[in-house]
């Protein structure tokens, strides 16, 4: 089997230096890409930045933003995907073009595109990702974490994350798969004004910050159990739960017709697998014309699915932001990876201002997700994230 073909750069410079912890924002609403990628990176000082993250909206060209976007930050590396909705400095938005620039003062990064995602090779990713860590000098007492972000319809993901934790070891990994909106065509890899599908983009990271891992869903398991009788795995498709048609059997157990399954009922009604005495989602994404579901992660012959309740999802919501460090500080800032299907429940509930007030108030910003990576595990209908607090010194000044 081919392995995949690896681009890769790093970012260096002085490994200190003054500056703020905060991140820049840059941010536009318009639909015209050029005006767009001019207004979002007007806001931008490009001086202090080392990277920029850019999080592109459904409503924007992808190639003539990308284009533009060069133009626009030259010298200055921009990494990024497509989206399923952003999480601004106002919220949950649709169209919004953000971009977050990590300043040079803290932040120093090497990146690695990982292209094709099919064919795959664990073996030759862990080790792409094993050699990317060698060649990226280490700063002394600075802290390593990698960002992954891959293409959300590759259905990849899942032995993607397998792969980097073996490579990478004891680096944390935190990620997003590339969203489409609502489309599920094509979704898209951002790197130095380049697209690209069926690819991820591994960001190593060094930063003077302290930081913490966050990943937290908010669903119970029910009594209701389903075991996969027929399944694609490589296509992620059940074929049959309980020796029934597979979205029959759902359906009858969520107290819906077939022909009213769709993506808000999928969000309320998620289906979860345990591992050990953890439970994690993996959402459904659609019937399939044959009468199958498709899955967003992985699905195999045997698999244990337990149906999932939900809890109050802004009170989770609050609870799992509100974390601190060592010394009792809230975040900098939280870098956000949150799925499209929690969004959608939270507007069916018509909840959307009060979950943005939430994410204002504990300084979230990122995109909504076709998945998440967290601790070496592709999940779904969770949100993962990364918080950043400022250097005690700082604090202390």
């Amino acid at each position: 089997m081919p392995g995949p073909s690896s681009a890769s750069s790093v970012r260096d410079g002085a490994a200190a230096g003054s500056g703020s912890g905060t991140l820049g924002v840059g941010l536009s609403r318009t639909a015209d890409p050029a005006r767009a990628a001019a207004e979002a990176a007007a806001q931008i000082n490009r001086s202090q930045a080392r990277f920029v993250l850019a999080f592109i909206p459904d409503r924007l060209a992808r190639a003539p933003l990308a284009e533009a976007l060069a133009r626009q930050l030259p010298g200055l590396p921009v990494f990024g995907c497509s989206s399923a909705g952003q999480i601004t400095p106002e919220g949950y938005e649709d169209d919004a073009l953000l971009l977050l620039a990590f300043p040079r003062a803290h932040f120093r990064c090497a990146t690695r595109l990982i292209s094709p995602l099919s064919p795959f090779s664990i073996e030759q990713v862990s080790a792409e990702a094993r050699r990317l860590a060698a060649q990226f000098a280490h700063s002394a007492q600075w802290n390593r974490l990698a960002l992954i972000f891959a293409d959300g319809l590759s259905k990849q993901e899942d032995l993607l994350v397998t792969a980097l934790a073996a490579g990478l070891e004891d680096v944390p990994v935190f990620g997003g798969s590339a969203a489409d909106a609502l489309r599920f065509r094509e979704t898209a890899i951002l790197q130095d004004g380049a697209l690209h599908r069926d690819a991820a983009l591994l960001v190593l990271i060094e930063t003077d910050l302290d930081f913490r891992g966050l990943g937290f869903d908010h669903f119970l398991p029910t009594e209701h159990l389903m075991v996969v009788t027929d399944a694609v795995p490589e296509e992620r498709l059940v074929l049959e739960l309980n020796g029934a048609p597979a979205a029959k059997e759902y359906a009858r157990l969520v107290g819906c017709p077939v022909e009213a399954l769709s993506p808000q009922v999928f969000a309320e009604h998620p289906v979860l697998v345990r591992n050990n005495s953890i439970y994690h989602v993996r959402a459904i994404q659609k019937v399939a014309e044959t009468g199958a579901l498709s899955f967003l992660s992985a699905i195999d012959d045997g698999l244990l699915l337990t149906l999932g309740r939900g809890r109050e999802i802004l009170r989770t919501l609050e609870e799992e932001l509100a974390v601190t460090d060592a010394a009792g500080r809230a975040p900098d800032f939280i870098l956000g990876f949150d799925c499209f299907l929690r969004k959608l429940e939270i507007g069916q509930k018509q909840l959307t201002a009060p979950a943005s007030e939430i994410l204002r108030g504990h300084r979230v910003l990122g995109f909504n997700t076709y998945g998440e990576q967290h601790c070496g595990v592709h999940v779904n209908q969770t949100f993962v994230g990364v918080a950043f607090f400022e250097p005690r010194t700082r604090g202390l000044a």
